[in-house]
C-alpha cells in the first residue's frame, strides 16, 4: 500500500477526475471504490453514515469528484438535473424574486411558471446577453439571479463575471446552469457566480444510462442548504447511479474535447452549406457573443444549432432521415443525438415565448458525439440531399 495516495494539490483536471473522490477502498485496496448499495448503517460507524437519503459513500466520493472539478469547497449530488434545480429553488419563501435569462432549459421555465408561482415567488425574465438589461438587477433586487451559458437551446453566452458583480451590489445569488458547457471547459465560480448547478446525466457521466444532478458553492449557507433539500425533500440519486456517474466522470475530459473538436466542424460545414439559413456555436466567428465565448470557455462544447428555414413538418423530415443522429432528448453522451426543440425540449414553453426568444419550427439542436466526424458529416450530407431531391 502507498505510504501517501493523496493526489498532490497541483494536479491538472485530468488527473483530479481520476484521483479526487476514490475513498472507502482501503479495507480491500479495491483499486475503484466499491457501490455501496444500502439503505441504512451501523450506528457508531466511523464515516457517520446514518441513512442513504442523507448520505452514503457513493454520494461523498461523486461530490468530492464534481466539486474539485468545478473549483468549489463543496457539492451535493442529486436524482437529477431538475432535482438539482428544486433543491435550489425550495429554498426560497414567499415574495422573492427570480430575475432568470429569457432563454431557458424548458423544464426549468415549467417549475418556475407551474410550481413556485403557487408559492408566491415572482419570476421575470430578460435577455441577460444584452448589459443593457442589468439595471432590472437594481429595479429587481432579485434573490436569484438564474442563468445559462451556453443557453438551451440558443447557445446564447453570458457574461458571467459582468452579471455576478452587478448582482452582488445588491445582495442576489447568482446561480449558473453550467450543463451545456460542463465543468472542463467553464467554472463557473471561478468567474464570480454562486451557484453552479449541472446535470450530471450529460457531459459528467457521458454515456446516457443514468440520471444526476449536483449543486456546488462556496458557500457553508448553501451548501447546508443543499445537504437539507437533499434530505428533507427525497432528492437524493442512488448509490448506484452515484457510482456510475463517479466512472464516468474519469474519462470526461476525452470525451468533451472529442465532441467540442467535431461540433464545431460540423458547425462549419453546415455554415458553409448554401441550404442553412443559419448556424450558432459558441465558437464560430459568426456567433455574436464569440469574443466573450473565447474568454470565458476554454472550447465551445459538443452543442450546434442549424437552422433550415423549413416548416415544422419539413423538419422532422429531415431529422427522420439521419441515420447516426438518434431524435432524442438529452445531450452530452457518447452517442450523437438531434433535437427538434420545439416540439421536444421546449414543447412546454408557449409559441409565442419560444418564438419571440428564436426557437422557431426549423430549429435543430445537435448533440455531436465522439465518432468519427467524416462519418456525422456524411450523415448529415445524405440527409440535406434528400431533402432537395
Amino acid at each position: 500500500m502507498r505510504d501517501d495516495p493523496t493526489p498532490p494539490a497541483d494536479c491538472r483536471f485530468e488527473t483530479r477526475a481520476i484521483h479526487v473522490g476514490q475513498d472507502y477502498r482501503d479495507e480491500t485496496g479495491a483499486v475503484i471504490p466499491p457501490i455501496y448499495l444500502t439503505s441504512t448503517f451501523e450506528t457508531g460507524n466511523p464515516g457517520g453514515f446514518d441513512y442513504t437519503r442523507s448520505g452514503n459513500p457513493n454520494f461523498r466520493n461523486l461530490q468530492t469528484t464534481l466539486a474539485s472539478l468545478e473549483g468549489a469547497r463543496h457539492a451535493t449530488i442529486f436524482a437529477s438535473g431538475v432535482s438539482a434545480i428544486t433543491a435550489v429553488a425550495f429554498s426560497l419563501k414567499a415574495g422573492d424574486v427570480i430575475l432568470s435569462e429569457a432563454n431557458i432549459y424548458g423544464c426549468t421555465f415549467r417549475l418556475f411558471e407551474q410550481v413556485l408561482k403557487r408559492f408566491g415567488v415572482t419570476i421575470k425574465y430578460a435577455n441577460l446577453a444584452n448589459p443593457g438589461n442589468y439595471g432590472l438587477i437594481d429595479d429587481l433586487k432579485p434573490a436569484l439571479v438564474w442563468l445559462e451559458s451556453p443557453t438551451n437551446p440558443l447557445l446564447k453566452v453570458l457574461d458571467i463575471a459582468a452579471i455576478s458583480q452587478h448582482a452582488h451590489k445588491v445582495g442576489a445569488t447568482v446561480v449558473v446552469d453550467n450543463t451545456f458547457a460542463s465543468s472542463l471547459l467553464q467554472r463557473p465560480l471561478e468567474l464570480g457566480a454562486d451557484l453552479s448547478l449541472l446535470s450530471t446525466t450529460k457531459y459528467s457521466n457521458g454515456h446516457s444510462d443514468v440520471l444526476g444532478g449536483a449543486v456546488c458553492s462556496n458557500s457553508d449557507e448553501w451548501q447546508a442548504r443543499m445537504i437539507f433539500a437533499q434530505k428533507a425533500l427525497g432528492l437524493q440519486p442512488s448509490p448506484f447511479d452515484a457510482w456510475m456517474t463517479s466512472r464516468g466522470v474519469k474519462t470526461e475530459a476525452l470525451r468533451v474535447e472529442r465532441h467540442s473538436a467535431n461540433a464545431l466542424e460540423l458547425a462549419r460545414r453546415l455554415e458553409a452549406h448554401p441550404g442553412v439559413k443559419r448556424v450558432v456555436h459558441p465558437f464560430l466567428p459568426s456567433h455574436p457573443q464569440h469574443a466573450l465565448a473565447r474568454r470565458q470557455m476554454s472550447a465551445g462544447g459538443g452543442m450546434l444549432l442549424a437552422d433550415f428555414g423549413l416548416s415544422q413538418e419539413a423538419t422532422l423530415a429531415f431529422l427522420r432521415r439521419l441515420r447516426l443522429f438518434t431524435q432524442a432528448e438529452s445531450l452530452g453522451g457518447i452517442e450523437s443525438l438531434v433535437c427538434h426543440p420545439a416540439t421536444m425540449t421546449h414543447a412546454s414553453v408557449p409559441k409565442e415565448t419560444r418564438q419571440a426568444v428564436g426557437v422557431t419550427d426549423g430549429l435543430v439542436r445537435f448533440s455531436a458525439g465522439i465518432e468519427h466526424v467524416e462519418d456525422l458529416w456524411a450523415d448529415i450530407e445524405q440527409a440535406l440531399k434528400a431533402r432537395e431531391a
